[in-house]
């Protein structure tokens, strides 16, 4: 337990006899690390404010996108505490590696959005499923679930999610991305020698 000021359980008593899922442990604090060790250790601790110890049986499945190596190398994860996770290791290649994931994950998410907010279902136009396999998804499943989300919001009242209704970033070139196909109306800023005036691109997407 850490940073309680009253007697609660934390996450491990309530994960006493299941499983607990740290995401993002890469960026685990040092302190933090050398805490979770000794409880995957010793599988016991003590509460803040208590000396009584606490004995749990919790299965633990961690994830991360940075490369715990590269950081044991700098000193800023423990591998000692790498090595104790490192039992089962599953790489899960990023979005752009899985092409054939982005159709059903997205029909997924859309659909998992559109129950959530209460709108009707929306289909999909076959440009946009081109467009987002064209896509390098830098941020993922995370990214192209902000992607089905804004699409579906910015459609209205449309039943169907056409290319202009996909975020400026997948749609057009974009730092991370690679070409897609721009629809009817998309925003297709013209870069000359002096660049690219920002404020006029960010006009007209608003205007769109």
């Amino acid at each position: 337990h850490t940073g309680a000021q009253t007697a609660r359980e934390g996450r491990f008593e309530q994960a006493n006899g299941g499983t607990l899922f740290l995401d993002e442990i890469g960026d685990m604090s040092l302190p933090m690390q050398s805490k979770l060790l000794r409880v995957l250790q010793e599988r016991e601790f003590e509460r803040l404010g208590s000396s009584r110890t606490v004995k749990v049986d919790v299965r633990i499945v961690a994830a991360t996108s940075a490369n715990l190596e590269r950081r044991i190398e700098e000193s800023t994860f423990r591998s000692d505490l790498f090595y104790r996770l490192n039992v089962v290791h599953l790489r899960v290649p990023p979005l752009r590696e899985r092409a054939d994931d982005i159709r059903p994950l997205g029909e997924y998410l859309l659909h998992r959005f559109s129950v959530s907010a209460g709108i009707p279902r929306k289909s999909v136009d076959d440009e946009v499923w081109e467009a987002l396999a064209t896509y390098r998804w830098p941020g993922n499943v995370r990214q192209l679930q902000n992607c089905m989300e804004r699409s579906a919001a910015l459609s209205g009242l449309a039943p169907t999610i056409t290319v202009e209704h996909l975020p400026e970033e997948v749609r057009v070139t974009g730092v991370y991305g690679t070409p897609a196909r721009p629809g009817r109306g998309a925003v297709v800023p013209e870069i000359t020698d002096e660049g690219v005036n920002f404020d006029a691109v960010v006009t007209r997407v608003e205007r769109e």
